[in-house]
Formats: structure tokens, sequence, C-alpha cells
């Protein structure tokens, strides 16, 4: 039996919390490319109206943004714009 240590138990449980966060995105993603074809079938089968964009297009936002937060990506606030706002925060701070 191994013994770990402080550092390598809580590398240990980052990794294991992103397998975990991994397989919950791979299994939002299944479930969503399982229903697209369903939802393009019962629309040119059902309606000449079509509908089944509205559900296409608000659920691959929903697994756009399950991949941002499972994969790290943010467009809008990447680690440099955080960096330099805690900077920023930091000087404020200082001159008070």
């Amino acid at each position: 039996m191994k013994t770990y240590t402080t550092t390598q138990e809580s590398k240990h449980e980052r990794a294991l919390k992103h397998v975990k966060e991994l397989r919950s995105f791979y299994g939002h993603l299944g479930i969503y490319l399982f229903f697209v074809p369903v939802f393009i079938i019962l629309n040119v089968l059902g309606s000449d109206f079509p509908w089944a964009i509205f559900p296409i297009v608000g659920w691959g936002f929903g697994v756009l943004s399950h991949a941002s937060e499972t994969f790290g990506w943010n467009p809008f606030f990447s680690k440099d714009w955080e960096a330099r706002k805690i900077q920023e925060f930091m000087n404020e701070d200082q001159e008070y």
C-alpha cells in the first residue's frame, strides 16, 4: 500500500475531481449528440416549422458552457485578466 504525502494527496484529489468533471461533460455531450438527430427527425416528420433549432441551439449553449467550465476556458475572463484585476485591487488597497 502506498502512502501519500499531503502534496501528493492534494494532487490526487485534484486529478480525481477533474476526471469526474470530464466524465460529467462527456456524458452531457453524448446525450446532446444523441438527441440532436432525434429532434431533427421529429421536426421533419411532424412540422414544417423548424422548431428543432431552438432546443438544439439552447442546449448547445449549455454544452459549450459546460465545456468552458470543464476545460478552464473562458473567452471573457482569462487568467491574465484575473491576475491584472487582483493586482489592481491590491494596489488600490495599498493607497488607502
